[in-house]
């Protein structure tokens, strides 16, 4: 599902409602929060880690763009907590974009600059889990509608099917 961005920019929010049936929840978020592991199952990463700047820990992210356009780079915080809500435990994720002097932008990749994204996922009452997430960026530059149809209508769902996976291929 996208919705249109409230003003008139051309950009999308995403809402992504799905399920994993056989993930844990608890699987489902070690697997979204592990850096290394993501590597190696996201096809899109070009770069990913995360590093500690006065103190805080901030992920630089190089998203590899199909050609000819130029890749997406992301700095960004994240902090991940499991909460209990009215007996419910439910593993909450929340990312924004920040700027840090230490990792300036580079020549030939776009740098993200407004990106946030919540990510809330919760045991669907048997062995797998429910997964929702909203999210938002503004890729900068010109991003062609075929682009734009094809995140929502594939890119998307695949990242749900890619990052299920992923868990039944985790071991850590």
């Amino acid at each position: 599902l996208f919705i249109p961005f409230p003003q008139q920019s051309g950009l999308y929010e995403y809402k992504i409602f799905g399920g994993l049936s056989d993930v844990s929840p608890k699987l489902c978020a070690d697997v979204y929060m592990d850096l290394d592991f993501r590597k190696e199952w996201d096809q899109y990463v070009k770069a990913l880690c995360e590093e500690t700047y006065d103190g805080e820990k901030v992920i630089y992210w190089e998203v590899k763009y199909p050609f000819p356009l130029s890749n997406r780079d992301y700095v960004y915080i994240r902090e991940r907590r499991e909460m209990d809500v009215d007996g419910r435990k439910i593993w909450v994720v929340l990312a924004k974009s920040v700027a840090v002097p230490q990792r300036p932008e580079k020549p030939g990749i776009i740098r993200v600059k407004s990106y946030k994204q919540s990510l809330v996922i919760e045991s669907d009452g048997k062995a797998g889990c429910k997964v929702y997430m909203y999210y938002f960026d503004d890729p900068g530059g010109m991003i062609p509608s075929w682009l734009v149809n094809w995140a929502a209508k594939s890119g998307v769902p695949a990242f749900l099917k890619d990052i299920q996976k992923a868990c039944l291929n985790y071991s850590k």
